[in-house]
């Protein structure tokens, strides 16, 4: 038995993958000493490593597969699931994980691992030959980045992000908006994404259906605001930038 070309199969291991092959959990956890001694292997976190390639000298599990194995119920999401989906180019070092059990944040190859507590195991895609990725789809990636705006990517993002999306399944995205029950949700999801509606495939029921759903209250669009006006339709006061957005349509509102 050679046990790091079987190790080097799966991206992400824990001792007890390794223990199969030992049926000792100390012999197991022996035998993945050597491996790190001998600069085979590497630990993320407890109880999860991964073999170091022979040919890059770098860890074998990238990011995505790192954080879909934290915890059983793990998945990316938020802009690190932008970015497997790619729809920004541009290269984060925070990775966003959420997940039904909680973890403690973490840093390993120069990457910092966030945990969000998972609302919904809705919308979550397991691609094949992914070596164990699980991710957001598009539809619900969109929901959860305009939800979670300012926590997380920030409006300037999120707006950039939109603008490179194309075809939506709307009933999707009314699906993945209803499980959250959030009026605020529906104000930003109709005001950002009512501009891009061509390109995303959106129809005017869509919109309609997110107006019944807004109520009454009055909101800032993002907290970050030093000016604004307000938007009569959506019911939001919007920053100075945005406010070529009239019935709907935006004007050279370019961040």
């Amino acid at each position: 038995m050679n046990l790091y070309f079987d190790l080097l199969k799966k991206p992400v291991f824990k001792m007890e993958d390794v223990n199969q092959y030992y049926d000792n959990l100390e012999s197991a956890r022996s035998a993945v000493k050597r491996l790190m001694r001998d600069g085979m292997a590497v630990k993320i976190r407890n109880n999860m490593y991964t073999c170091i390639s022979g040919e890059t000298d770098a860890p074998v599990a990238n990011r995505f597969q790192i954080a879909s194995s934290i915890t059983p119920t793990s998945y990316i999401s938020h802009h690190t699931a932008m970015e497997y989906h790619g729809i920004t180019d541009q290269v984060f070092y925070d990775v966003y994980v959420s997940s039904e059990t909680s973890f403690r944040d973490f840093a390993f190859d120069g990457y910092s691992y966030h945990y969000i507590h998972s609302r919904s195991s809705e919308g979550i895609d397991r691609p094949a030959y992914s070596g164990g990725i699980a991710v957001t789809n598009l539809e619900r990636t969109l929901v959860d980045s305009i939800k979670d705006m300012d926590k997380i990517a920030g409006m300037e993002e999120v707006i950039q992000d939109i603008s490179s999306m194309r075809r939506m399944q709307e009933k999707r995205l009314l699906k993945y908006m209803e499980l959250y029950q959030n009026q605020f949700l529906y104000q930003k999801m109709g005001f950002l994404l009512y501009c891009n509606r061509g390109q995303l495939g959106l129809s005017e029921s869509f919109f309609d259906t997110c107006k019944e759903h807004i109520g009454k209250s009055k909101r800032y669009l993002t907290r970050d605001m030093e000016s604004g006006q307000y938007n009569e339709e959506w019911k939001l006061v919007v920053p100075d930038q945005l406010a070529a957005a009239k019935n709907g349509m935006m004007e050279d509102a370019a961040i």
